[in-house]
């Protein structure tokens, strides 16, 4: 005769962290939306704030550059390539807010910050 084992007692339960910032809700899919949310906007906080670094770089190397052409030429490219990152990076904000909006149901703005939840086969209309 076979005895069973009840799994409950092996296995436990498995419960959501309390006080984790990112989790705030009872929805497993609240606290992946919210950990994509936290990496999208410190990745675009990472790249402003090297795009600034990068222009005040290359209006040092232009002011230091005391008027010699290649060192001019040098600093004139690290500036515009600054400005044609935060360009892109605005236009990827655009297209990733279009995306958002229209796939996801989501929101991304300054005030706001990141907000959407992932689609899932069982949620309603």
């Amino acid at each position: 005769m076979t005895k069973l084992v009840d799994t409950k007692d092996i296995f436990g339960t498995i419960k959501p962290p309390v006080d984790d910032p990112l989790y705030t809700g009872t929805n497993p899919n609240d606290a992946v939306g919210s950990i994509i949310s936290f990496v999208v906007q410190g990745f675009f906080f990472v790249a402003g704030i090297a795009a600034l670094f990068y222009l005040l770089w290359g209006a040092y190397d232009w002011v230091t550059s005391e008027g010699q052409k290649e060192k001019v030429a040098k600093a004139q490219n690290k500036i515009m390539y600054a400005v044609v990152g935060l360009v892109l990076m605005v236009v990827v904000v655009v297209i990733f807010n279009v995306v958002m909006g229209t796939v996801l149901g989501g929101r991304f703005g300054i005030g706001d910050g990141l907000q959407f939840t992932l689609p899932t086969i069982n949620s309603g209309p």
